[in-house]
Formats: C-alpha cells, structure tokens, sequence
C-alpha cells in the first residue's frame, strides 16, 4: 500500500451557521469508512498555517487516495490537497541521527 498525505482546509459557508469542526470530522470519519474501505488510516493533525489538518493514510493506489479527496471535497465545506509519500532510508537516518546528535548536545 502507498502512503499518502492529505491537507484540508475547511471553507466556512456563507449561508447558515459556523461549521462545528468536531461534527464534521465524525461526519466526514463515516463517509470515508463507507466511500473507502480499503483505506488504512494513519494519524491525523490539527496544523498551523494555511491548512487545518494533515491527514496521513495508506491506499492501495491514486484512485482509492482520489476517492479519500473526493469524499472530503463532496461535503462542500473544505478545499483539499494529495501528495504521495515516500520514505527512504537515507533520510530517515539523517534525520535522526541529527536529532540524537541534538538531544545529546541538549543533555
């Protein structure tokens, strides 16, 4: 399975009351378990920034990721951006070799 990350933005309407954000998670969390159910979810965070969440999730290809969109997109309330996600192991070593250098110069 691929990894993908997922950045949504909520977009308030101009008709009717404030989005309640919790509503719409557990709303969105229901159609997406229905839409996708091949869809292994990995964490989801709140962000600062022009984006509100990053969402990481494991798909077994573009379409079931494009479906994940979609659904998020068809509530009408949030803008939403995919991106295919690697790891490689040269990265994840420096990265964290950096940080055990860091956390030992922190000591």
């Amino acid at each position: 399975m691929a990894t993908f990350i997922m950045l949504t933005r909520l977009i308030q309407s101009q008709k009717g009351p404030p989005l309640s954000t919790e509503a719409f998670q557990k709303q969105l969390g229901e159609r997406i378990g229905q839409a996708c159910p091949d869809i292994e979810w990995r964490g989801s965070f709140a962000v600062l920034g022009p984006y509100d969440f990053l969402d990481i999730f494991s798909a077994p290809d573009i379409d079931a990721a494009m479906r994940v969109a979609a659904t998020v997109r068809g509530t009408g309330h949030a803008h939403t951006e995919i991106w295919g996600a690697g790891r490689t192991e040269i990265a994840t070593r420096t990265t964290s070799e950096r940080f055990i250098r860091w956390r030992d110069e922190e000591s």
